[in-house]
């Protein structure tokens, strides 16, 4: 087992506050991403879950039981670091093995988790290897190995392929979600990378402020986020501020870019202020509704997997992704592409 459930959880320290009656539940063996800015409240919502600290407010309950008062040693919760926190003089196998001979597993026991779970990150053979020997992917796998090995009721991952480079925090991470699933373990996996939180979980939570800004599987905040926060801190497109023209289902607002029309999100009324996403990556626009935008080209920039063209359209500056295999365009030349309306979302500016 291993259902989770936070209920109206907050934390101040002083005057400011941390958390701010989050809600939410883990279903068992699910993986939950906590994403958000720094400062956002994540690293304190894991350790009043593992019970390194305590809430001023608020319940966190594990199959139902109030962990209210109980240790940390005693909620078979575990802890994972950025910074790994190995234990530089024991080897592998005696890193793996702590929390079993902790719960005062038999040795054999013990002998056959380890060498599974060697097996399973992919470090066979490296029972008596030194850490100060290891390189930083192996040391990671190590470590999320000592971290299964108690076999916990929820693991709690802290940032933990911050301190390793981009190439080897892609591969690292579906390796972690591949062990994560095959363990059955439920897990709230913390970050501040979108494109890595998207990858290992099956719904995101984002934090902003020490509140649920938006919860829900990835594919859900891309395709509908709840707030312009939620568009901005995902990079979803471009954010301008305008002033409705036309209510209705295709709402229609003034903005730098001229007179957008789009899909809102929120109750809209002619002469209200809001908030346009124009998304990075527009979809063909075939025959419905679109939007023309008339410009010209400020910077292009080619990232290999993509395209990145930065356009002048009235008085905004858009960005806009395409796949490398589109028509080449030129910084200073003039410039025109369709948006569909479904790919501009409006909100009230309150």
């Amino acid at each position: 087992m291993g259902r989770l459930e936070v209920v109206g959880l907050t934390r101040r320290y002083g005057e400011v506050v941390a958390l701010d009656n989050v809600r939410f539940a883990v279903a068992e063996e699910e993986i939950l991403a906590v994403l958000g800015p720094s400062g956002s409240g994540k690293s304190t919502l894991l350790r009043l879950i593992a019970g390194l600290e305590a809430p001023d407010a608020g319940r966190i309950l594990l199959d139902g039981q109030d962990l209210a008062g109980v240790p940390p040693h005693r909620r078979r919760i575990g802890l994972m670091f950025q910074e790994f926190a190995l234990f530089p003089h024991r080897n592998v196998f005696e890193n793996i093995a702590f929390g079993l001979r902790m719960q005062k597993r038999p040795e054999a026991e013990i002998r056959e988790r380890v060498q599974a779970l060697l097996e399973q990150v992919g470090l066979p053979g490296f029972e008596r290897r030194e850490i100060h020997t290891l390189s930083g992917g192996e040391k990671q796998r190590v470590a999320l190995a000592r971290s299964l090995a108690p076999r916990p009721r929820v693991l709690l991952l802290d940032e933990p392929l911050g301190s390793l480079d981009r190439v080897l925090r892609e591969q690292l991470v579906l390796e972690i979600r591949a062990l994560l699933k095959s363990e059955g373990v439920t897990a709230l996996y913390v970050t501040h990378d979108h494109s890595e939180a998207m990858a290992v979980a099956d719904r995101v939570l984002l934090l902003r402020q020490g509140q649920v800004e938006q919860i829900g599987p990835p594919q859900a905040l891309y395709r509908d986020p709840a707030t312009p926060f939620v568009a901005r801190f995902l990079d979803l497109g471009t954010l301008l501020e305008g002033r409705v023209v036309a209510g209705g289902e295709g709402v229609a607002v003034e903005t730098p870019a001229g007179i957008l029309r789009g899909q809102p999100r929120g109750a809209l009324r002619t002469g209200d202020r809001a908030w346009v996403l124009v998304r990075h990556t527009p979809r063909p626009t075939g025959e419905g509704s679109k939007n023309r935008l008339v410009g010209w080209v400020e910077r292009v920039s080619f990232r290999g997997l993509y395209v990145e063209v930065w356009a002048r359209v009235g008085n905004a500056r858009l960005r806009f992704v395409f796949p490398p295999t589109v028509p080449e365009v030129h910084p200073g030349m003039t410039w025109s592409l369709e948006v569909a309306t479904a790919d501009v979302l409006v909100w009230p500016a309150a």
